[in-house]
């Protein structure tokens, strides 16, 4: 017996029932994107290496990045992720483009992580960013959106936590403190990960601070809720005030870091807020700020800020939260079936009339298979309704119009089918 090929590690087949909930977040986030008054857009799946050099985490470079040669031998990537595509096309026609840029996507992205609850190689993320205003107003506009989408898909501030910290602070923290700001990266790299480090690991990755240091930074890490020597920070809660209800779903934390290079200031996660008692143990989602990406791509400066939450953390968490949508994969409202040969042509005849009503219809193709046979595929199928014309309905120019759901029949001329269909709807 020939064994299946099974597919590629971490990728995974979308059946109808799965596009099914696919289609339904996407809806959730077009919706909540439109709402705000942002675009759609899209780039490819393949960028040049040199896109991601310097400007997205050495870990993805490093050990997650999906990489390729062309003919001419240059470096390409699957893309990991899509705000630097976003900012190379920012970028490549910022003399033409609106002095503000509200843009969102949805589409495929790949990273070799392993593949565990909650991560895959392959998955789908929203990506959101407004730019051109460099003011903590416009982070807190993401956010909000966050916020937004967390109560669009039914999940409360009881559920979920966004983190939110000010990177351009804690460096200054670290200037104060006479650390060198060649170790800088290095550092917010161990912040991000501290809740998965022993103290020991995290004291060890930072043995290159003095004592005086090292103490001053755990003093920092220790400090939640205190940020009142940020104006930024100060300003960025104040405006988030100003939306309805964000506040109950927001708190600062001093350990919140993102690990990407381009971020500047604002970094936010979102997390399950049981996290810490058996709930998802890594963030749902992040973004922040990142101010200078469009320069570093050969492009006039251009601020931005954004988030890019992926759509398999979210499914895991709603399955947690036992909040999955009941969705079904879209069916034909009606299957037209097939009496006999003679009768093919009138069969394919009423489909197509209903086609023409905006009905959608399936018409049975084996004309030499008995009834039953088709009403048990529509009910297997879920379609509602089966139009069947015999050798009667075609005398008396009528059709039976079967409902599946109640288990009732009628005659009714094509028009009168028609009309009741729409009724239906």
């Amino acid at each position: 017996m020939k064994q299946l090929i099974q597919a590629v590690k971490g990728t995974r087949d979308f059946y109808p029932e799965d596009m099914a909930f696919r289609n339904w977040l996407y809806g959730k986030i077009k919706k909540v994107s439109e709402k705000f008054g942002y675009q759609e857009f899209d780039g490819p799946y393949i960028e040049y290496l040199d896109l991601y050099k310097d400007k997205t985490s050495e870990e993805i470079l490093k050990d997650q990045a999906f990489s390729l040669k062309d003919r001419d031998g240059r470096d390409i990537l699957l893309r990991p992720e899509i705000t630097p595509t976003f900012a190379r096309m920012v970028a490549q026609r910022s003399q033409q483009l609106p002095s503000i840029i509200r843009w969102f996507s949805f589409g495929r992205a790949y990273r070799y992580e392993q593949p565990q609850k909650g991560r895959s190689r392959e998955f789908f993320q929203w990506e959101i960013n407004i730019l051109g205003p460099e003011s903590p107003e416009a982070d807190a506009e993401i956010i909000a959106i966050a916020v937004e989408y967390f109560k669009e898909l039914g999940i409360t501030s009881d559920e979920v936590v966004i983190y939110i910290n000010d990177r351009s602070y804690f460096e200054q923290i670290l200037e104060k403190n006479g650390i060198d700001k060649k170790y800088t990266l290095q550092i917010i790299q161990t912040l991000d990960q501290y809740l998965k480090l022993s103290r020991e690991a995290f004291e060890g990755k930072l043995n290159f601070l003095n004592p005086t240091q090292l103490e001053a930074l755990k003093q920092y890490i220790t400090s939640k809720g205190d940020f009142k020597n940020s104006e930024w920070l100060t300003r960025l809660f104040s405006a988030l005030g100003n939306y309805d209800g964000v506040l109950d779903y927001v708190e600062y934390s001093p350990l919140v870091m993102r690990g990407f290079n381009y971020y500047t200031r604002t970094v936010f996660e979102a997390w399950d807020k049981k996290w810490n008692d058996g709930g998802l143990r890594r963030s749902l989602f992040g973004g922040g700020r990142f101010d200078n990406l469009t320069e570093a791509l050969g492009g006039e400066r251009v601020p931005g800020v954004g988030m890019a939450p992926g759509d398999v953390p979210i499914q895991v968490f709603l399955e947690s939260l036992n909040k999955m949508p009941e969705v079904k994969a879209v069916v034909a409202k009606v299957l037209v079936t097939k009496f006999n040969e003679e009768l093919s042509a009138k069969s394919l005849e009423i489909c197509s009339k209903l086609r023409s009503s905006n009905i959608s219809c399936e018409v049975w193709i084996d004309s030499t298979s008995k009834l039953d046979k088709q009403l048990k595929y529509a009910d297997q199928k879920g379609i509602p309704y089966v139009a069947i014309i015999g050798p009667d309905e075609e005398e008396k120019k009528q059709i039976t119009l079967k409902n599946l759901d109640n288990k009732t029949q009628e005659s009714l001329t094509l028009d009168e089918a028609i009309s009741k269909l729409r009724l239906s709807e």
